[in-house]
């Protein structure tokens, strides 16, 4: 396996931060939510691809800040909740939590690999998909189904999408 810098656990110094022009920051969650709201609606054969989550564990794993995870979590969150018909907030706490974590994976581990990041892309989706389980039952007091069948089929779905996404987002990084 060939990793851009040898080794496939990094130090906190080691490989570098990736860095975007700030109309990336703006103009790629807010496509992602578009996405997510009108291929509901027109497509919905594709209404599996958590768009806006993709686009979370992209930024945070390639920022390699906590901080930035977590803002970008909170921000994409927040905004997707606003336009759908959950109470808001849970999509917030979500993808908060994803991109935090995503963005402590890319501190501590090359994540320029596409076999990572289709693990990865995999992972966060059933993190994403049991943590708001978890919240409807305890806060919202629901009882959703727990289908982990369709949450597997749909978590390989969306790591596919997400690989085919990080390739073209990484045409976007600024130029060092």
């Amino acid at each position: 396996m060939a990793y851009s810098s040898g080794r496939m656990m990094l130090s906190q110094s080691d490989g570098p931060v990736s860095r975007f022009r700030a109309w990336v920051f703006i103009v790629i969650p807010l496509l992602a939510i578009l996405f997510q709201v009108y291929v509901r609606l027109y497509f919905p054969i594709l209404s599996f691809v958590e768009m806006p989550l993709l686009v979370v564990v992209y930024l945070s794993l390639t920022q390699r800040s906590q901080v930035g995870g977590i803002l970008t979590g909170a921000l994409i969150g927040l905004a997707q909740d606003s336009l759908s018909k959950n109470p808001l907030g849970m999509f917030g706490i979500c993808k908060t939590l994803v991109g935090y974590f995503a963005a402590s994976v890319g501190v501590h581990f090359n994540v320029d690999n596409t076999v990572i990041r289709l693990l990865l892309s995999f992972f966060f989706y059933i993190f994403h998909q049991l943590l708001y389980w978890v919240m409807q039952r305890m806060l919202l007091a629901q009882q959703p189904a727990f289908d982990y069948q369709s949450w597997l089929l749909f978590g390989a779905l969306n790591a596919v999408v997400g690989a085919s996404l990080f390739h073209f987002l990484d045409k976007l990084r600024a130029a060092a």
